[in-house]
Parts: C-alpha cells; structure tokens; sequence
C-alpha cells in the first residue's frame, strides 16, 4: 500500500524539498545570466553610497569557514544597505605578496629540487596568487555574496604597487621613515625580520635559570652579587648591564658566606626557588643607590656590566635584578640609548652564533643554551636551573619560535609628529562595534613600537631606497620614489629588480653626503601588511563609486593588530585621515580543540563541502542566528 496517498498534502507549483545543492546553482545561474547584481547598482545610482571595504584576504589556498564567515557577514551589511536604497558597491580584493604566498611557493621548489633565481621565485609566486585568485572568485560568490567579482582589487597589479611607491613617497616627506639598527623580532628560518602583525604566541618551553652576577665595587668585605633570572640563556654573551627599578627597596643578605641582592618583594620566592635555609639580612638600600655598580660579565672574563636604573623592571616573577642586552630585547634598547650602552648581538641571520659570541660561534642559539649554563656551572654562577612553559612568539608562516635580534632595518616611527596621539584620537572618534573593541585597539596602539616595514624575502614590493656605494649611506629620494612608481605602473615591481639603478636616478644626481656618483638599490621588500594598509589610498580613492572615509571595515577580532590598526597608521601618515567611519569586529571560528581555523594548520572546513551536501543557505542561516562578535 501507498501511504503517501493516504495523506493531506499541499498542491503547489514548486518541490516539496528544498534541494538547496542543487536549486543555488540554478539561483546564481539566474544572478549571473540577468546581471541581478549590476540591475541592483544601476537602480540606485545617484543615491546615497554606503560602502563597506573589503581587506583582501590572502590567494594561497582555497576559501575556509572562517573566510566564508567574514564574507557572508559583509554580504549580510551591503544587502541590508541596498535594501535601504543605499548605493551599495561591493569591490572584493586579495593580498598578493608576501610570506604567506612565497613560503607555499618554497616548499613546493624545495620538493621539486629546484633552484631558481629570485625573478624565477618572483613568477613562480605571481603565478601561484593568479591561481588561487581564480579558484576563489568561484568559491565566495558560491556563498550567494554579491560584489563586482569581475573587476577586483590586486595588491600585484602594476597601479596599486606603483601606489603604494606613491603613498610611501608621502610618508618618507612627511619625516616618519627612518632606517636603524633595533632589536625585531626575526625568523632564523625565513630569514627575515617581522613586525608586530606577523607574530603569532604559544606556549613554548625554556629554560629559567637563576644567575649570580658577583659586583666588583660594592662596599664592604662580603664578596656581594646580584641575583638575575631569564628564560633566554644564549642571551647573556650579549649582556652588558644589569638594571634594577628606581623606587623599589632592595636587600642585602648574606647566605653561605656571600652576599646577595635581590627586591625585597620578590625576596621569599627567591629563597624558595633556590632553596635557601639559614640567613641573614644585612641592609635595606632603594634602587637609586645601586646605580652605578659594575659586575663581571657571566660570560667574558674582560669585559664589565654596568648597572642601571629601569622602571621597567616588574616585581611579579624573577629578581627585580634584570639582565640587559640592548641587542635581544626592545626594552633593553630603549633603556641602553639612554646610557650609551653598545648594542651587541652576535647572531647571524640564521640565528647562529657569530664569532662575536667566542666559543659558541656557530651554535644555533636554542641549541647552545645548554652550552652557556655548562659554562656557567663551571664558572660557580648558575644557582638554579629548571624549564618554564610559557607564551613565546612564534613565526606566523613556518610556527618557529622567533628571536630578538639587532639588525639595520626600514622603520615607520609612530611618535614622530604626535603620530601615537593622533592614532587615539582617530580610535576615539571613530564608531567602534563592539564598543570593548574601542579599547582593544587603543590597548595595543599605547604601546606599539615603531613599524618594521622592510623584509628579507623576494615576493612583494620593493622599497624604493638606494645606496652610494662611495659612502654606504642609505638614501630616500622623492625623485627617485616618484620614478620608480612610475616605472612600476607601466610594467610591474619587477622592473626595480631588473632594471639598472640609473633607471630610477634623476639626472646629475650626486649623493647628499658624500657627493658619490655610483649607487645600488635596496635588495629589500615591504612589510606585506603595508600593501594591504595602502588600500584606501589605491582602491576607494581611485575607483569609480568608491569613495574614503569607508562606512565600514568589518574583520575579525585579529585585525585590530593588522589591517585595522595599519590601515589608521598609513592613512594618518599620509594626509592625517582617518580610512573608516566605523570599524566592526567578528569573532575567529575556531576548531573542535578551540584553535583558529587557518590553512597553515591544516584544521579547516571548506564551505564548498557544505555546499555540496547541504546548501550555501544553511551556512548563512546560521551565521546570521549566532553572536558573531564571540569566537564560533
């Protein structure tokens, strides 16, 4: 028997069953055929814009539930908008250079055994970007999200490279761009220096030792020492200071015939580190009384650290007695420029030891902390060895941990002209969704170092500075920039490469400082975030509809590092504007063990399987049905 015809069922003209797999496709079918998107532009032209600006995401793989997530969340506002009567021009754009890109690249040329010369490695990643370009122009219009796909942005196409030439030629007039050598964080694997945006935290395990530094001119007849602790061994060849905070109060006790200084406060976590018994406390002295004091080096038998005063200096772990190398930590070169101290860091780019750093020459640094507490057990000073687990930085691309490392670098200064305080200003009067993000972002701008723009790498866009090869000396040229963009436009950031430096000269020039007349050009590439900062300047001022300020940048809660905060700095550094009216902040959509969702770990769903089994609708339904500003 039929039991179906048993039933009171409905009579209509369309299928019981959604069928959404398959009935999408013939909706877009139908979108794409009738020009549904352009028909909706074409009827509101003239009408109030409302533009919400796309960050590109990378072109290094195929789109995951967390792109898809940001994108529907996008969708969602311009149709919203355009419901309104708003003009609502949606332009999609994808990051084209940098690490995420070339380091896809390298591991496919090192499983082939191949060694191809830089411009080889330059079209092998341009060819890699166009691929995925492809692959995803299918992929997020599948997810139902209207915009101009057709007619993109592309950080590597000519006019936005020859832009952000333009825009850096405006920030190198306006005095924010300095080269130096700083501590930043560097990768011993990718060989390159990384900024604030690139650097990714986990848990990593390192050694925490306690050390004696035995000081030569304390007054008294007891031998005296401080006492300093670090998580970073391989670091105390390069020490050359020990600094204690000003106001704290600071103990003298003597233990098995030998004295001792630590912070008072930190005093009884001390003696049960180290397992001190029986004691005695000879003095009670401020900070400022110590100021002055030289020790022996723990490493170098000739050479003296001087002790110092820091504020820096926290009162929650360690001593209260901190060991200094300006060369491995950007506190310890703020606090060294103000005494004078020397910058040393003998470490190569592949974070091996140089012969600066003696018998260690040649050790890898995370490999030589075992040599340098062996030579410290033979010298009488190490009073306690253990391992601390702990948040470390670590490479965003190749999740290796990072080193702090001295090297000559391009920075942006971010307190050159009140920039800090012109950036909280921006963030104050700008809408920020949610309200906590305000303060999220202004956490990390208050505290922000100097921008590291220059990287070590081959694919992205180059600096446009030179070198006199009479002198040495770096130069930044407003000639020279506004020549290379030029060139730059007409062909591509290839051309800075292949094309000779005299190319970019304007005529009869000279060097400022020594009146050479031979140069080289910079071997270096921007920060890739700075391509993606720049779009303001190479994509709503320059297209016809757009229009800056943006009404909205909306991404996840880790761009208020990257592009939000970038995004403000360039914009602010070029003609003091602000890019966006309002800033919205999604949550990350995490994996069953709670980690991001991220094609470099492999942990991701792709929408497309959705898709196929269940339609583009269900993943709209519910990312339209939960919290999007929380992690999903």
């Amino acid at each position: 028997m039929d039991y179906k015809e048993t039933l009171n069922l409905p009579k209509t003209t369309f299928p019981m069953k959604a069928n959404l797999p398959q009935k999408e496709k013939e909706i877009l079918n139908f979108w794409e055929e009738n020009s549904i998107y352009e028909k909706i532009l074409k009827k509101r032209e003239g009408k109030q814009p409302y533009i919400l600006h796309d960050g590109p995401p990378y072109a290094n793989g195929h789109i995951h539930i967390g792109t898809g997530f940001n994108k529907i969340l996008k969708d969602f506002v311009v149709k919203s908008f355009s419901m309104l009567g708003y003009y609502t021009l949606f332009v999609p754009g994808w990051d084209c250079h940098g690490m995420p890109i070339e380091h896809n690249v390298m591991k496919e040329i090192k499983a082939k055994g191949e060694n191809p010369d830089l411009m080889e490695i330059r079209q092998k990643c341009r060819d890699y970007a166009k691929k995925y370009i492809s692959i995803q122009k299918e992929e997020f219009p599948r997810l139902g999200v209207f915009g101009d796909w057709d007619k993109p942005y592309l950080t590597m196409d000519p006019n936005y490279e020859a832009t952000i030439l333009e825009g850096f030629g405006e920030i190198v007039k306006n005095g924010y761009i300095y080269r130096g050598l700083r501590p930043i964080h560097w990768c011993p694997v990718c060989k390159t220096a990384l900024a604030e945006a690139e650097v990714e935290y986990n848990v990593h395990k390192s050694p925490s030792i306690y050390v004696k530094f035995p000081i030569i001119n304390f007054p008294g007849n007891i031998k005296t020492s401080f006492i300093i602790w670090t998580t970073t061994p391989w670091t105390l060849p390069a020490n050359v200071a020990v600094a204690v905070h000003p106001d704290q109060t600071y103990l003298l006790f003597e233990w098995q015939d030998e004295g001792y200084i630590v912070a008072e406060s930190l005093f009884e976590s001390v003696k049960e580190v180290l397992n001190i018994g029986s004691y005695k406390i000879l003095k009670k002295m401020n900070g400022k009384e110590l100021e002055g004091l030289k020790t022996k080096h723990p490493i170098f038998e000739n050479n003296i650290s001087l002790t110092i005063l820091a504020n820096f200096v926290e009162m929650d772990t360690g001593t209260g007695c901190v060991h200094i190398a300006p060369g491995h930590g950007y506190e310890d070169y703020q606090v060294g420029l103000q005494y004078n101290l020397p910058i040393v860091s003998p470490v190569d780019d592949e974070g091996k030891f140089t012969e600066e750093a003696g018998i260690f020459k040649g050790k890898f640094v995370f490999d030589a902390n075992t040599d340098v507490l062996n030579m410290l057990t033979q010298k009488g000073i190490l009073l306690s060895s253990s391992s601390i687990e702990h948040s470390y930085p670590h490479c965003w691309r190749c999740s290796s941990p990072l080193i702090f490392r001295a090297t000559e670098q391009w920075f942006l200064n971010v307190n050159h002209n009140n920039l800090r305080e012109r950036l909280i200003s921006a963030i104050n009067t700008s809408q920020w969704i949610p309200e906590w993000s305000r303060e999220r972002i202004y956490n990390m701008v208050i505290v922000r170092p100097d921008w590291t723009l220059s990287r070590q790498r081959a694919w992205g866009v180059p600096i446009p500075a030179i070198y006199c090869k009479n002198c040495k000396k770096p130069i930044l040229n407003e000639e020279i920039i506004n020549n290379a963009a030029k060139i730059v436009r007409e062909k591509n950031s290839d051309a800075w490469f292949t094309e000779p430096v005299e190319k970019f000269l304007p005529p009869d020039f000279h060097c400022p400082y020594c009146n050479g007349t031979t140069f080289y050009k910079e071997k270096d590439i921007f920060d890739v975030w700075f391509d993606s900062s720049m779009s303001h300047k190479a994509v709503l001022e320059q297209r016809n509809g757009l229009k800056k300020p943006a009404d909205l940048y909306l991404e996840a809660v880790d761009q208020h590092r990257g592009w939000f905060q970038l995004s403000l700095i360039v914009s602010k550094t070029i003609d003091d504007t602000i890019p966006f009216k309002a800033v919205l902040t999604h949550g990350l959509v995490l994996d069953a063990n709670l980690k991001k969702m991220s094609k470099k770990l492999g942990n991701v769903i792709a929408p497309d399987d959705v898709c196929k089994n269940y339609g583009a609708d269900i993943l709209r339904l519910w990312f339209a049905s939960i919290d999007y500003s929380s992690d999903v």
